[in-house]
């Protein structure tokens, strides 16, 4: 039968809007960063904003883990990717076990790997002044503990210590790769921050079961165990991320363990044994030390960087504490 002329322009308006669908569709999957390692910044705003955020992070780990394996960082072994940011305070070699220091070489690397990857999808920015000093350390488990140590707490002085302080680093990152994963847009942003939470939620597996396999040790002169000074620290970190518990040390309530069941807690998890999520603004509060997103400090003592963070240094003007 023939085909009549209202119908032949149906289909042609048809095979028009198919098409046009089909364009669409396209041009999103190609501005979305991509698998290749091009640079790509615009899947969309938001993605941009939150894989970017996360460098500040990313950046103390490795100069912690680099100076504490090797005794130098960044501008030794990778001077490109801090952009011509200022070098970190007080940052030295710790003295630490053959064991510790052959882990803590290996999370120095992939701290390393972890910097290109994000810089390969989102253009990034300079490293930022990071405070790594003794007396920074100090001062978090000064405020967790509400006593002044005697001696201070120095994170280099052995492997407990430098364990301990390790302990304060990616778990508060992992939190916000799962707080920002179901924001992202695009599938290759998910894809990359999966990829660095897997790896990020490893080195804070190992960190615990290292402390764990310690828990009972009475740390000196302090005399305080190492699973007291995971549950300072993790009640700290509550208490300046203001949105409940997002954080739970090495022994736990039985009510609090898995299911229920346990006491032991080497992995963190909600009564689901999910991972706990943090926005950019709860993680801004505890690594400022100041319980404020607003008012830089701590690791951080001219703010972090990026859209995010500066946002609220420009609206509301950075003090240190």
């Amino acid at each position: 039968m023939a085909v009549t002329k209202e119908r032949r322009s149906l289909l042609v308006s048809m095979v028009m809007v198919l098409f046009f669908l089909f364009n669409v569709q396209l041009l999103q999957v190609m501005s979305c960063p991509n698998d290749q390692g091009n640079q790509a910044t615009s899947c969309t705003d938001q993605d941009r904003k939150l894989l970017e955020f996360p460098l500040n992070l990313e950046y103390l780990e490795a100069e912690f883990f680099l100076f504490g394996a090797l005794g130098f960082g960044l501008d030794t072994v990778a001077p490109n990717l801090t952009m011509g940011g200022p070098s970190p305070l007080g940052a030295q070699k710790a003295n630490l076990d053959p064991l510790t220091r052959d882990v803590v070489l290996q999370f120095a690397w992939q701290e390393v790997g972890h910097l290109r990857a994000i810089k390969k999808t989102v253009k990034g920015f300079a490293r930022p002044q990071l405070d790594l000093s003794k007396k920074a350390f100090a001062k978090v488990m000064d405020k967790a503990f509400g006593v002044k140590f005697v001696p201070p707490f120095n994170p280099y002085a052995n492997s407990y210590n430098y364990l301990i302080a390790s302990y304060l680093v990616p778990y508060v990152g992992l939190t916000g790769y799962v707080g920002a994963n179901p924001k992202l847009q695009c599938p290759a942003s998910r894809k990359l921050v999966a990829g660095l939470l897997g790896v990020e939620s490893g080195q804070d597996a190992v960190i615990r079961t290292m402390l764990y396999a310690r828990a009972a040790h009475v740390v000196y002169p302090y005399g305080i165990t190492v699973a007291a000074f995971t549950d300072k620290i993790s009640d700290f970190r509550n208490k300046l991320g203001k949105a409940g518990v997002k954080d739970e040390g090495l022994v736990v309530p039985k009510a609090m363990g898995a299911e229920g069941q346990v006491v032991g807690n080497v992995l963190v998890g909600n009564e689901l044994s999910l991972s706990y999520d943090r926005t950019p603004e709860e993680i801004l509060r505890i690594v400022y030390g100041s319980g404020n997103e607003s008012v830089p400090g701590g690791f951080y003592p001219k703010g972090a960087d990026g859209e995010i963070a500066k946002s609220y240094l420009v609206t509301t003007g950075s003090t240190e504490v």
